[in-house]
């Protein structure tokens, strides 16, 4: 397909049979790595079309066989800017640095949201000490956790360390443990969920357990306590690391986390969380240089022990 003068890209979809709702909705479920706010930039500005229409209203209805073409406008040069940011340091060597990520902190820049990531922060604090495999909005970022999600994220600053832990995260030989409170009383203190996650076939902005073209993913959980008999604290561990993993295997064995708006109930009991209360409390790996096991803890955040006490009492 011929890309008009001043596009980087062209994108036609048909909308199929059984959906409907907003433009900016479904395109967003549609568009793998553009912000919702990308995306009604580019409808009021003229660039998404259906059939053959310009559209300017974010909230558009669409309908079944609707056929609607995208076009991305060739990138501005864009510097991501650092950003003096108080980081909970964890670990930091010449070669890595651990961090203890806090809620709503989003890990690198994607179009339309380029400032107050973690990538400006260490942008910062790094300097240009940072590995460039993953190029200029990821320096630095072997893996990420969710917005919402708190704990270690760890961050490469030289492409030799970047490339031993990608290599390990491949094999799945680096310890992820995970602490999170579960809706509902878990039958077995332990257990694990071995089912393929790909992206939902219904809904594409979430993920889900499908038996097509679902890749391989295993999470092993261990229950800690019972929580007021409606909840549960447990340990999940991570043999593989698919997108929500942890968060869509434990909604697809009735058991989903709470506070998660995405795959747990719809009336949730505790909206003002902000998010899924799920937490990256240990990571361990070979160190790149030095050769040996190391093994590193993130404490909880402090509204997390609070709930904790609240629920079991």
């Amino acid at each position: 397909m011929e890309i008009e003068s001043g596009y980087k890209e062209h994108i036609k979809q048909i909308v199929p049979s059984d959906i409907s709702g907003r433009l900016d909705q479904y395109l967003q479920s549609c568009l793998d790595g553009l912000s919702r706010s990308y995306i009604q930039k580019l409808i009021q500005e003229g660039h998404v079309l259906i059939n053959q229409t310009p559209v300017f209203k974010n909230g558009f209805p669409i309908k079944e066989k609707d056929i609607i073409e995208v076009h991305i406008p060739e990138l501005k040069s864009i510097s991501i800017q650092p950003e003096q940011m108080d980081f909970d340091i964890i670990y930091e060597d010449n070669d890595l640095i651990l961090i203890n990520k806090p809620k709503d902190m989003v890990v690198h820049p994607a179009p339309g949201h380029y400032e107050h990531t973690m990538v400006n922060g260490l942008l910062y604090h790094c300097k240009n000490n940072l590995s460039g495999i993953n190029g200029e909005f990821r320096p630095g970022i072997v893996h990420r956790i969710d917005k919402d999600t708190t704990g270690i994220v760890a961050v490469c600053k030289n492409d030799t360390s970047h490339q031993s832990l990608s290599k390990q995260l491949s094999e799945h030989t680096i310890t992820r443990k995970y602490k999170a409170i579960l809706w509902n009383n878990l039958k077995n203190d332990s257990g694990t969920v071995d089912a393929p996650i790909g992206r939902n076939p219904k809904d594409r902005k979430k993920m889900s357990v499908v038996r097509q073209n679902g890749r391989r993913a295993v999470t092993h959980f261990q229950k800690l306590d019972s929580l007021n008999r409606k909840f549960n604290y447990v340990e999940c561990r991570l043999e593989t690391g698919r997108t929500h993993q942890i968060r869509v295997h434990m909604a697809s064995i009735g058991h989903p986390i709470l506070g998660d708006t995405v795959y747990g109930p719809v009336r949730d009991a505790f909206k003002n969380l902000n998010g899924q209360t799920l937490h990256a409390g240990v990571m361990g790996f070979i160190h790149p240089t030095k050769n040996k096991y190391m093994e590193f803890e993130a404490p909880l955040p402090s509204y997390f022990v609070e709930l904790l006490k609240k629920l079991g009492t």
